[in-house]
């Protein structure tokens, strides 16, 4: 009996001194800033071949002072397949564009990219002529 209640007396010591470190109040979580940026290549209608090299382009003029997370990295996305291929990373998106190659993919019409660093921005979808073609 007396070593249960010393087992208790230690228990509840050791949750009321771990309650009296908690804060009272929840910390304030930092504000995130989200930006967006418009792309503005590849848009509707351009085509790109296998192989070769593009300036995947968006804008900058309206970024916010700070970028929390300024490195960036593009995905090519297809409507046909679930599986994401990635085309450039580790990249500042303050400079507004970076060079991809066009990697081997089927060919098709429903692609677009998507650019990552503080948020996730969708493309138009454009034209891909890949080395094959069902």
């Amino acid at each position: 009996m007396k070593f249960t209640t010393a087992l208790t007396a230690l228990f509840v010591g050791a949750v009321t001194q771990l309650v009296s470190a908690a804060p009272a109040v929840a910390p304030v979580e930092d504000k995130r800033d989200v930006w967006d940026p418009k792309m503005t290549y590849p848009h509707a209608g351009v085509v790109w071949k296998y192989g070769q090299k593009h300036n995947v382009t968006w804008e900058t003029a309206d970024q916010p002072k700070q970028i929390t997370n300024s490195n960036g990295f593009i995905l090519l996305r297809s409507e046909d397949d679930e599986t994401p291929v990635l085309l450039a990373w580790n990249f500042d998106v303050r400079v507004g564009y970076v060079e991809v190659t066009v990697p081997p993919v089927l060919t098709g019409q429903n692609y677009s990219l998507v650019l990552f660093g503080d948020s996730g921005n969708w493309g138009d979808q454009f034209t891909i002529e890949g080395p094959i073609t069902l």
